[in-house]
């Protein structure tokens, strides 16, 4: 009579298991792509250029002009070869900085340069180069970093 009244241990073990869920719907959607990985062109003039004037409207930056164009580096500097920029500048243009990109690609070497009451450029520096990966919040970051160190923004 005792084996009557005993259940099935492997019949007990199955249903206190969960039973495991299709493959297909572990499958989890693909991401969509960074906005870092969109052509250089498209990315700076789409999701970079909105992004800083919107991150140095907040510090107090009025009167702030954009431009993304593609010319040769400062004379100052001693280069002569050409590379796309994005030049800041406010305050009726007494306050200016220009962000380099040589390589035309976000994750290659880039460099920054900030004058003050239209002198001429005298340091370029290199910018953002012990970063492993590059994204907008960064670079936009990196901007307000060294405009700060500048004490240009209303922040500081």
């Amino acid at each position: 009579m005792s084996e009557e009244t005993k259940p099935n241990s492997a019949a007990a073990s199955e249903e206190a298991q969960p039973k495991a869920a299709p493959k297909s719907a572990g499958k989890k959607p693909p991401k969509p792509p960074a906005v870092e990985d969109k052509p250089f062109n498209e990315f700076v003039e789409q999701e970079y250029l909105p992004a800083l004037e919107k991150a140095l409207n907040s510090q107090g930056v009025e009167d702030l002009e954009l431009k993304f164009i593609k010319q040769k580096f400062p004379p100052s500097v001693g280069v002569s070869e050409e590379c796309w920029q994005v030049i800041g500048q406010w305050q009726s243009g007494k306050r200016q900085f220009s962000l380099y990109f040589p390589g035309e690609d976000i994750k290659s070497q880039k460099f920054f340069s900030c004058v003050a009451n239209s002198a001429q450029t005298s340091t370029v520096e290199q910018f953002l180069g012990d970063e492993r990966k590059i994204t907008l919040d960064l670079m936009v970051f990196g901007i307000i970093q060294r405009l700060n160190a500048q004490k240009w923004l209303t922040q500081n």
